[in-house]
Formats: C-alpha cells, structure tokens, sequence
C-alpha cells in the first residue's frame, strides 16, 4: 500500500548552492552541504516532510547513521528517535528513478535488524510505503500513512 505524499511542496524550503559548477544541498542534521545527488534530494524532501507534516524534531533525526547488520558497515539514510532516544523510524531513500520494490524492502529490513524501529519507510520521492512492525509475530503491516512523531500522552 503507497503512502500519497507531495514531496515537492518542500522545494522552495532546500539550501541549494553551486561551487565550480558542482551543484551542493544542505543537510540541517549534519549541517553541512553535500553533494546534490537525485537521492540526496529525495532525503532532505522526505526530512522537510518529517519536521513540518509529521512534527519530528530536529534534535530527534538522523541521516547517514553507521550500523552494524551481519559484520557489515551499513549507513541508514534516516533514523528517528522517540522520546526516550529509542530508534522509532528508519527511512530508506531511493533516487526517483529507483523502483521500489521487495528487493528495496528487504534492504531496509537487514538495516533494521540491530534497531528493531515501530516504522520501517522507503521512498523514492515518488512512490512512499510505509510498515508497521510487529516483532512479536515476525511480521509487519502496511500503513496508508507516515505515523506522526509521539506526542507525551502516549508514554
């Protein structure tokens, strides 16, 4: 199930510069610019989403987090954390003309392992799923939604 987001609509919100003809973007996580690749697009797109439709702080995301799945260094493009600091929602962004598919899944899954998140996401900036886990049944569900950061009250 796809999750309708108009990522475009953050546009106008992106750092965007050029230096020698290279073209950079701003990453407010890592604050610093980096290189302006069709993904990296996708990824600042998706964390404008996050902290203005979603109500994800700052202080509480993540890009380009090291982890370790299978012995292997792995870089997560997204990682949120809920109040308490726990890893709640990983994302996984794709360059818009990278088709989302199992395969894409199964690589968000792996990332996943060590971090055990609520919300697993993969967008390529034109298609977005979204899946609630469920460890206890080893399974997940897909969401018509991306969740909203937790509000207090829910703790």
């Amino acid at each position: 199930m796809q999750v309708a987001i108009d990522l475009l609509k953050y546009q106008s919100i992106l750092n965007l510069h050029k230096q020698d003809g290279q073209a950079f973007i701003y990453d407010p996580i890592r604050k610093k610019f980096l290189v302006q690749t069709p993904e990296e697009v996708v990824r600042q797109l998706f964390l404008e989403y996050l902290k203005v439709e979603k109500n994800y702080p700052k202080n509480r995301i993540r890009t380009e987090k090291v982890l370790k799945v299978n012995e292997l260094t792995k870089r997560c493009d997204i990682l949120a954390y809920d109040w308490d600091m726990q890893p709640h929602l990983l994302v996984e962004c794709k360059s818009p003309n990278v088709t989302i598919t199992e395969a894409t899944l199964r690589q968000v899954a792996a990332y996943n392992m060590p971090l055990r998140v609520r919300y697993l996401v993969l967008t390529n900036g034109l298609t977005n799923w979204c899946c609630e886990m469920d460890y206890d049944n080893a399974s997940w569900q897909f969401l018509d939604t991306i969740p909203f950061f937790p509000d207090l009250s829910s703790k």
